[in-house]
């Protein structure tokens, strides 16, 4: 199932190659999660929404990551914030890797990679002098009203959901 990233002024925002900047609206999109429930941008209108991109379940930096989101859950919660991990693996691979690891954050399926592409998380990489296609470790920040309030690219693991909760604290505080 490829990711239903919606139209936006008659442009496929997958297709689109302009990169997407805080200030611009947030692709849309519906997504299967790890129950293989359908989320969509659209239906958590009126709510921000953490969105941090990731390659692969189940390997070191992603698993520090997702571990970290779910260790400060409640922190974006109170202020009022979603946060969904968004990787092209499956939903079973997502339900195996939130079971393994007692994680609580909610993970979202893109295996086509078109919302990945649509937020500028999918691009060129190199691994051991080769380059490939592949995830670009992101994470955006979408206001209540559907904007792209933040956005960071090719992030490190290591203190960036500090950072990013700072972000949120702050975006918050200002509405």
């Amino acid at each position: 199932m490829r990711g239903d990233v919606r139209r936006s002024g008659g442009i496929d925002m997958a297709d689109e190659k302009k990169t997407i900047e805080g200030g611009d609206a947030a692709p849309g999109f519906c997504l299967p999660d790890q129950d293989e429930q359908e989320v969509c941008l659209a239906e958590l209108s009126g709510r921000w929404v953490v969105l941090y991109f990731y390659p692969k379940d189940n390997t070191s930096g992603c698993t520090r990551e997702a571990l970290d989101f779910t260790e400060r859950l409640k922190d974006f919660r109170d202020l009022g914030a979603e946060v969904f991990g968004v990787s092209p693996d499956s939903p079973k691979s997502h339900r195996s890797f939130r079971e393994k690891h007692r994680l609580e954050v909610t993970l979202l399926s893109d295996p086509d990679h078109g919302v990945l592409e649509a937020y500028g998380a999918w691009g060129k990489k190199k691994m051991y002098g080769k380059e490939y296609d592949g995830v670009l470790r992101s994470t955006a920040i979408v206001d209540p009203d559907g904007k792209v309030a933040r956005i960071w690219r090719r992030v490190r693991v290591k203190g960036h959901v500090e950072e990013v909760l700072e972000a949120q604290r702050s975006l918050s505080s200002e509405r």
